[in-house]
């Protein structure tokens, strides 16, 4: 009969079988994925993660409901992933470098990520084959609204937003196609990389409870 130090000794085993180690680099790939996902971490390695910063702004790109049990790594333009720390959902959250232009922390399902991979090495056209989702709640900075390929231009500062990876045609859907503080547009517009993006928080405004009044109202402002 196996006594419960046998079956810890062997639950240790299988964990370790499943388990890439934080700060091993790794190609993403479909088995990549997978194994990001299944993985476990425990105990110090815990308590480690609590005093990384990087793991810090990872999580805070994203919603709490996702982020809590994402994978979080540090992504390179070459697709190389070096986790630090392994989550449970299919989500994973890199913490970007917030002193270089279009680096920002995001949080990326999978498709979201792979489009977000095709843009980095510059391919012609995105592979994602559905739709992908993006949160960049941190904010971020880009060289340009029409150009994803474009290195030099002057940065553009946009604040929290989440984006729908998917070639979103403005003209059709009658979206208006310029960078702005709040609402929705279509960023790229005219490339293979056109998706929606919509700045703000999907919790932002007021929730309607049964019984509310409607307030409208009507804002301009300039300088």
């Amino acid at each position: 009969m196996r006594t419960r130090r046998d079956f810890v000794i062997a639950a240790i085993g299988t964990a370790a079988s499943l388990s890439s180690g934080p700060g091993r680099s790794l190609v993403l790939s479909k088995e990549t994925y997978s194994d990001l996902l299944t993985a476990k971490t425990k105990g110090q390695q815990m308590r480690d993660q609590a005093e990384d910063p990087r793991i810090t702004r990872a999580r805070l790109s994203g919603p709490e409901q996702v982020t809590r049990n994402a994978t979080v790594a540090e992504l390179g333009a070459d697709g190389t992933l070096t986790v630090l720390a392994k989550g449970t959902n299919e989500w994973v959250c890199v913490p970007g470098n917030e002193n270089k232009i279009g680096e920002p922390p995001m949080c990326m399902n999978p498709m979201g990520m792979l489009w977000m991979m095709d843009a980095m090495q510059g391919k012609p056209t995105p592979t994602n084959k559905s739709p992908g989702m993006i949160y960049m709640l941190c904010g971020a900075t880009q060289r340009s609204n029409t150009d994803p390929s474009d290195k030099t231009s002057p940065a553009i500062p946009i604040g929290p937003h989440w984006m729908i990876t998917w070639p979103f045609d403005a003209k059709e859907y009658g979206l208006p196609t310029t960078v702005r503080d709040n609402g929705a547009w279509v960023m790229f517009a005219g490339t293979p990389f056109a998706y929606l993006h919509v700045c703000g928080t999907p919790w932002d405004g007021k929730e309607y409870r049964e019984g509310d009044e409607a307030v409208w109202t009507m804002r301009y402002t300039r300088p």
